[in-house]
């Protein structure tokens, strides 16, 4: 029975409204043990007789078993996996265990999306997801991935999860109710209902207050205290039957039973399987028979419902497993693992939890189940399995190495902090000095992506100059690695130079390692300073890997490092799109984040900000998908900075959702950048203030944004009566220019001398015209507005209108286009101002399109199918076609081919 709940079965109803009419969502359940939320989850499916209903539940018991719960839910729709595109059936199919072999965790959890939208193509879906807060975390990850993608499917997705409890269910962003205690009327019908009698309003007011109004509390009193008492015609128990809490109240009721009841009851709680057929027989190992299974039913304690077996309530299970004795444990395990002879995953925990003392045969049995586990993106589990079988290991070096392969799966799973954890008492016992540097460099990571740059710096040194010796490849990849951190200030107290660590390569070498080594060099330039040095070694790299794509996991990325290094725009939007579309053929989803946001970048530089706002909008749920909540801030960020470039308001809910998860989450490697873009977009936003402007653009401390953001310093500087600042930056940039000879640099360079020569003064005019040239040669289009728009000013400044107009008349023209609303602003301002009425031009309809749909189209207009481009954003073919057709009235086209032979720059 629900009594009351109105705003929570209001909410429920909403999400089923909305999947009835075709939109999907999902909604999270919260409260205590004995809330109601099961109950809440059951009056949601009475009320949906006319959706499918898919059912799985968190097993306390099961938590280590990856994907259990994920295989329970999708097992009725096994059929349909067969649909799905091939890499996401060859995954799915392995996560569930429907087929050996190696599947990509994230292909899994898009195979989720994409299994549940089909399966929604029949009639909406409801999904019932209860006690989340044992999940496994694998089957969590992949319902959590799902849930944050509904959008034109027809799919409810609904939680319930326990607060207070050891683990917890971490939905993040996905809207939430929370359960309070009941009181007044529904309390009074909750337990006049389960009494059978009235309840005397004083009585009913007094067992609210003595149980917080928790739902099942009230019942179990209902059901122990007379009638008499409720009624108020006998004084209620002092203390109540349920003074140690409704568990206490179970594990009383256990005890009543005798003692075969007693241990048939504490295999069902310890089983995980829900089977009858495996709780009797492994029972019946322990003296409890047929008439231990009746006392225990009679008690209403355990339900039976042909073959499956159910304990009365959650609780019940941690009751009785808590308060059995290690020993009484132990045996039921054993008992279990003797009856599950053909499940080893379940057999090989159950055989550890039964094992007080090393077992090399319990230790093999949990090397294959975490080998399986890693195998189908079962980290999380394949950690648990390693961690457990190095307790049960004698030998240090074998424990050292599986407490590595559990670190190296906690950190793949998204649990740094156990990771960090396990490869510290790896540390211990390591002493290979391969598997010591592969240790080092896993510590490196987790520490520059969640604490200290700095520290796991010095930790990868430490990882290179152990390979180096031993295996020769991995020191040469450390050492790259090391470098390239340190482009990103990244600093150790002991004084080695990473390229120091290895031989210069042959000149007949193959390209590729000599590519790595001038990288290595180049890095190490720009931790100097030495601009020239860096800008010779990665163009020499960029000359060695020209002739063919390089498809190096190592070298690719470090290529496109070393083009934002020296703003070599076109080049790193070249590499970041080869890094994409191979990201996206291979549905590697960390990499296709990693391509967006760098990448980001330069269509920044650029002015490609709407193609820029798209990425970022993609890579904001795959970095949220990725466990890490960190990783959001970077394309947050992003969206905040285009948002400021545009003078869109929507960048001050931007900003603050930056500085919330800065506060709440260890951002690593990438705070850095997010720091700088959130001090770019609040200098934007303070424009009109030149000295508030100031204040936030001094603090871009990462040279790349540096040069980015200092036309915008330059202007507020000269405002604000602070040349000696311009000056200092102008200083910085003249060195980098003058090493590199980037375009870019030196038409921003020529712009600033201009703003300084000041008004009236024959030199400004001659640098502008400079910056002008030097923009010729530039990608960089909302540099060169500016510059227009600074000359503009400047001639018109000077009475030289007719002169000032050719360059506001395109400064207004490229602002326009570009998208940069303020700055269009003040270019029809300062046109009008030179006696020339500013026309608004028509721009291209696309800038109405969402970023989502931008990619929609973009995709589209390559021929790709709704399927094949479902399969490449992470959404399911249902959403696409939404998009699509979003794009089709938005562009006034009505098929795939008007809309590829639009004219359109996407």
């Amino acid at each position: 029975m629900l009594a009351g709940r109105d705003l929570e079965r209001a909410a429920v109803s909403a999400l089923l409204d909305a999947a009835r009419a075709g939109n999907g969502g999902a909604l999270v359940v919260r409260g205590v043990a004995g809330a109601g939320k099961s109950a809440l989850l059951a009056d949601a499916l009475s009320t949906a007789p006319d959706l499918q209903v898919l059912r799985t539940s968190g097993v306390e018991s099961e938590s280590p078993l990856a994907f259990a719960a994920l295989q329970r839910l999708l097992w009725p729709l096994r059929a349909r996996i067969d649909a799905l595109p091939a890499p996401q059936a060859a995954a799915l199919r392995a996560a569930i265990g429907e087929a050996e072999g190696e599947g990509d965790r994230f292909l899994a959890f898009l195979g989720t999306l994409s299994l549940l939208a089909d399966a929604a193509e029949r009639a909406p879906l409801l999904v019932i997801v209860d006690d989340a807060h044992w999940l496994d975390d694998a089957s969590a990850a992949a319902l959590l991935f799902a849930a944050r993608r509904l959008q034109a499917e027809p799919v409810a997705l609904l939680f319930a999860a326990r607060d207070g409890d050891a683990r917890r269910f971490d939905a993040g962003d996905l809207p939430t109710v929370v359960l309070g205690g009941v009181t007044g009327a529904d309390a009074d019908a909750l337990l006049s209902a389960h009494a059978g009698t009235d309840v005397d309003p004083a009585v009913c007011g007094r067992l609210v207050a003595d149980t917080g109004g928790n739902p099942l509390a009230l019942v179990e009193l209902a059901g122990v205290l007379t009638a008499d008492q409720l009624a108020g015609r006998a004084p209620l128990p002092t203390p109540l039957p349920l003074t140690g809490g409704v568990e206490r109240a179970f594990l009383n009721r256990c005890r009543r039973l005798d003692e075969p009841a007693q241990r048939f009851l504490l295999v069902a709680a310890t089983d995980d399987t829900g089977r009858l057929t495996v709780v009797r027989e492994a029972a019946e190992r322990l003296d409890a028979a047929d008439a231990a299974l009746d006392a225990v039913e009679r008690s209403g304690l355990l339900r039976v419902d042909g073959d499956a077996v159910a304990l009365y309530h959650p609780l019940v299970r941690s009751a009785v497993y808590r308060a059995a004795t290690s020993a009484q444990r132990r045996a039921a395990h054993r008992a279990l693992a003797d009856v599950l002879t053909g499940d080893p995953e379940r057999r090989a925990w159950h055989l550890a939890a039964a094992a007080d003392r090393p077992d090399e045969d319990v230790v093999a049995a949990l090397d294959g189940v975490a080998e399986r586990a890693a195998a189908r993106g079962g980290h999380e589990a394949a950690a648990a399995a390693w961690a457990r079988a190095a307790e049960l290991e004698e030998a240090s070096e074998a424990r050292g190495r599986r407490l590595y392969l559990a670190a190296s799966s906690a950190w793949l799973g998204a649990h740094p902090a156990r990771g960090s954890a396990l490869a510290q008492a790896a540390a211990a016992d390591v002493t290979d000095p391969l598997l010591r540097a592969r240790l080092l460099a896993l510590q490196g990571q987790i520490e520059w992506n969640t604490r200290s740059l700095n520290d796991g710096y010095d930790l990868v040194l430490q990882a290179a100059e152990t390979a180096t010796g031993v295996d020769a490849a991995l020191g040469a990849q450390l050492a790259m690695l090391a470098a390239s951190l340190t482009a990103f200030g990244a600093r150790s107290p002991r004084a080695v130079d990473p390229a120091a660590l290895l031989a210069e390569p042959a000149p007949d070498a193959p390209p590729r390692v000599r590519a790595a080594r001038a990288l290595l060099h180049g890095f190490g330039a720009v931790a100097r300073s030495d601009w020239a040095a860096a800008a010779e070694s990665f163009r020499r790299a960029f000359d060695l890997t020209d002739a063919e794509p390089v498809d190096d996991h190592m070298l690719q990325p470090n290529l496109g490092i070393a083009a934002m290094l020296i703003d070599d725009d076109e080049r790193g939007l070249r590499l970041h799109e080869q890094q994409l579309t191979a990201a996206r053929s291979a549905a590697a989803l960390t990499m296709v984040e990693h391509a967006l946001t760098r990448g980001a970048h330069f269509q920044i530089a650029t002015g490609a900000w709407s193609k820029a706002a798209g990425a970022a909008a993609e890579a904001l749920p795959l970095s949220a998908g990725t466990g890490h909540p960190g990783l959001t801030a970077l394309p947050t960020a992003q969206l905040a900075l285009i948002a400021a470039l545009r003078g869109d308001d929507d960048a001050e809910r931007h900003l603050d959702r930056v500085t919330e998860i800065r506060d709440r989450h260890p951002i690593g490697i990438t705070d850095r950048l997010v720091a700088d873009l959130a001090h770019w977009a609040r200098g934007l936003r303070a424009a009109a203030q030149p000295a508030t402007a100031l204040h936030h653009l001094e603090q871009i401390e990462g040279p790349a944004f540096r040069r980015l953001a200092a036309l915008d310093l330059f202007d507020a500087a000269v405002r604000g009566a602070r040349t000696d600042l311009a000056r200092t930056w102008l200083a910085e940039l003249e060195q980098f220019a003058a090493g590199t000879g980037a375009p870019s640099a030196t038409a921003v360079v020529e712009h600033g001398r201009a703003l300084l020569a000041g008004a009236g003064d024959g030199d400004a005019e001659t640098h502008f015209r400079r910056a002008l040239a030097a923009h010729a040669e530039s990608p960089r289009l909302p540099d060169r507005a500016r510059t227009h728009l600074a000359f503009g000013e400047h001639l018109r400044r000077a009475r030289r209108r007719v002169d000032a107009r050719e360059h506001l008349r395109t400064a207004l023209a490229l602002f326009e286009d570009l998208g940069a609303t303020p700055w269009a602003e003040r270019a029809a301002q300062e046109l009008r101002a030179s006696g020339e009425s500013a026309r608004r031009r028509d721009v291209t309809t696309a800038t109405a399109l969402t970023p989502q749909e931008r990619q929609v189209a973009a995709l589209v207009r390559q021929g790709l199918s709704n399927r094949d481009v479902a399969a490449q954003l992470f959404v399911s073919p249902r959403t696409v076609d939404f998009h699509l057709r979003n794009c089709y009235a938005k562009l006034g086209v009505s098929s795939r081919a008007e809309l590829t032979a639009l004219p359109l720059d996407l």
